[in-house]
This record gives C-alpha cells, sequence and structure tokens, in this order.
C-alpha cells in the first residue's frame, strides 16, 4: 500500500468514526420525493416556460458556449441576462459567471491583493473564504453580524493605509438571519472600503434582494454577488455593480477569463425565470408566508431565507432524521461539520413555492413528528 492509500484511508475511517462521511445519492427525472432539500426556492427549476427556453437555446446554439467569454464563448444571451439582471437589482451593470461560486471567487480575488485588509464575517459562504485565500489579502474574520468589530478593523486598515473590502451575505445560508447591510453600508461609505453582499439567498425570494430593497443599489461602496442557481432555478452566478467594476473584472478575474462561458441553456432558462419572477413576485410571498408557518410549527426561529435549519443533537441525529423523512418521501438536508460555523449539526429543509399545497400541507405533518423523534 502506498503513502498516499493509506492517507486516504485513515481520512476515511475518521470520517466515518465522526459520523461526518458524505455519500452522493443520484436521483430519476421522474422521482416522486417531494424534495425540501434542493435550492430551486421558487420552484422554476421546472417550470415549463423556463424548461422551454433552455431547450429551444440547446438547440440553436448547441450545448456550449465553447469558448471562454474573451475569445468567442460571449453569447448575445449572455449580455441580454446582465442587462436584465442589472435592470432587476436596480445596479449599473452586471457580469454572469458559469458558476455563482466563479463569481464570489473572482470579485474578491480581483479586487483584493496584499494591500487589502478584507473583513469577513465568521458565517460567510465557502467561495468568499476562497476567494480571500486567493486574494493572499490581510485577512480579519470579524464575528457574525458584529458591527463594531467591523468598525474597529476599518479604523485599524484606515491608519495603516489599506484598503478595505467588507464581505457578508444578506441572508446567511445556515442561521438564515440577515445582516445588518444598512449599517455597513454607511460605515464602508464613511471609511471609503467596499461592501461585497452575497444575495444568493435573498434574490427572488426578496424580490430583487434585500441590498435593492433597502435603497442600496447603486451606491458606490456596495457590489452584489448572485447566484442563478437558486431562485432562477438554472446554473451560474453574477457580479452586478459599476461598470467600471464589470470592466475591471473581465480584465482581471481569472474565474472569467480562464473558464467556459455560460452555457446556452442554464443562460436562457435563468432569463426565462427571472421574468417569472418579475411577473409573479407571489412565488417570494408564498415561501416567506411557508417558512414562517414551518418555523413556528418545529418551534425555532424563522429565517429571512427559504432554508430552515432545526438544530439537532449530533451529526447521527441528523443523518437519522433526514433517513426518516425520506422514508416519508419527504427529500431534506442536513449541515453536519465542517459546512456549519459553529459546529452545530442541524436539519436543512428547504421551503419552495414549487411544492403543490396538497402536498406541502403533508410534508409540515410529517416535519412535526420527525422532529419531535430525533431532535
Amino acid at each position: 500500500m502506498t503513502t498516499w492509500e493509506r492517507w486516504l484511508g485513515a481520512q476515511a475511517e475518521q470520517r466515518e468514526a465522526a459520523g461526518l462521511t458524505r455519500r452522493l445519492r443520484p436521483r430519476v427525472a421522474d422521482d416522486a420525493t417531494v424534495d425540501l432539500a434542493g435550492n430551486d426556492y421558487l420552484g422554476l427549476a421546472r417550470d415549463p416556460a423556463v424548461r422551454r427556453a433552455a431547450a429551444d437555446a440547446a438547440l440553436a446554439w448547441g450545448s456550449s458556449a465553447s469558448a471562454s467569454r474573451l475569445v468567442t464563448g460571449t453569447l448575445s444571451l449572455h449580455e441580454e441576462l446582465e442587462r436584465e439582471l442589472a435592470d432587476y437589482l436596480r445596479q449599473p451593470a452586471a457580469l454572469v459567471f458559469s458558476t455563482g461560486y466563479h463569481a464570489n471567487l473572482a470579485v474578491v480575488a480581483a479586487l483584493a491583493d496584499r494591500t487589502t485588509r478584507i473583513l469577513s464575517d465568521a458565517h460567510v459562504h465557502a467561495s468568499l473564504v476562497d476567494g480571500v485565500r486567493l486574494s493572499r489579502a490581510r485577512l480579519s474574520v470579524v464575528p457574525h453580524s458584529d458591527v463594531e468589530a467591523v468598525r474597529t478593523g476599518l479604523v485599524a486598515a484606515a491608519a495603516a493605509g489599506e484598503r478595505a473590502l467588507v464581505l457578508v451575505e444578506s441572508v446567511y445560508s445556515v442561521l438564515g438571519d440577515a445582516a445588518p447591510l444598512v449599517e455597513l453600508a454607511a460605515l464602508c461609505a464613511e471609511y471609503d472600503a467596499l461592501l461585497v453582499v452575497d444575495e444568493a439567498h435573498a434574490v427572488g425570494v426578496h424580490g430583487p434582494g434585500l441590498v435593492a430593497g433597502l435603497g442600496l443599489a447603486g451606491r458606490p461602496q456596495v457590489v452584489v454577488t448572485a447566484t442563478l442557481s437558486k431562485s432562477l432555478g438554472a446554473q451560474g452566478g453574477a457580479v452586478l455593480g459599476s461598470r467600471a467594476l464589470r470592466e475591471h473584472l473581465v480584465n482581471r478575474a481569472r474565474p472569467f477569463i480562464f473558464d467556459t462561458g455560460l452555457a446556452p441553456a442554464p443562460t436562457a432558462g435563468a432569463l426565462a425565470a427571472l421574468r417569472a419572477i418579475r411577473a409573479r413576485p407571489e412565488l417570494g410571498a408564498t415561501v416567506r408566508s411557508r417558512v414562517a408557518a414551518l418555523a413556528d410549527t418545529l418551534g425555532v426561529a424563522a429565517p429571512a431565507g427559504a432554508v430552515l435549519s432545526v438544530p439537532m443533537s449530533s451529526p447521527r441525529a441528523a443523518v437519522a432524521a433526514q433517513a426518516a423523512a425520506l422514508e416519508a418521501g419527504l427529500r431534506v438536508g442536513c449541515f453536519r461539520p465542517p459546512s456549519v460555523p459553529d459546529g452545530i449539526s442541524r436539519l436543512r429543509i428547504t421551503v419552495t413555492a414549487g411544492v403543490p399545497e396538497d402536498d406541502w400541507d403533508r410534508a409540515v405533518v410529517v416535519l412535526a413528528d420527525l422532529v419531535k423523534e430525533h431532535q
């Protein structure tokens, strides 16, 4: 046995002993299980108009953009989506990436370097964390939603003559709470810093997102990132901000420059879903009312977004509850270390507008029973 084989075996044993082994579970196209684990918050991934738009784009353009955006991989579809995204989120410009992960990597790594101080909320997504690592900037991880800790970091950055970048999510994916965006934007304006807000879990559920909803869109100190794979039911990501920022990313963002452009099908699907969101605001309202009612039923705090987290006593308890839900015809997720910032395992329930009312009512009863049994 080689050194690497021994190391891989030891890693597998450690994961198994801690109850942290993850396995892929393929699903079939006609799966009848009620999906409360995915990220299709508004139920648009299987919407007929969205699917038709994606299929038509594949037939017209082929299965791939076929090149990086700077070679021949920029399609008129990309520019159409970027214009409409910028308009909906009330931003001057948008740039579309092949994944939301790439969008976060790109904006941080292209804006920050060794002369930059990054103040990163302790609960931000792994893609922002990895962007910081790529940037090689000076990093300060600040306690979750601690405005005064951010102020202290900005004062230190100003004293050192450093450019400063503050990283947050508008709605956090694990706890589901909302960031104090108004206070943070004011601090960034005061100290000439840049606030990067990941709106992955807010766009669609809260219309154009919390940045726009709070009147912060278009401000020079605020940059937004978004995903096309949640409320928009497709794939990809975007960075939104000034036209100067877009130009900078086109020229300096390695995850944009060296990656094949977003494929035609998800581009067109996201565009169709965006138009559906604008025409059907009741979809987001359904998610918000359902998540509030389910949180009350389960006795947990209602999140600001669509993902409801139910604390469990251990990783094994979370997996057992997940398995019991599947037996009852519900697919739910679970958060386990290292995916949770506080080390607490949780059942992860995605509240979606795409589940019919009768199925939703049955799901609420099943979830209440299994949480009581396994928590």
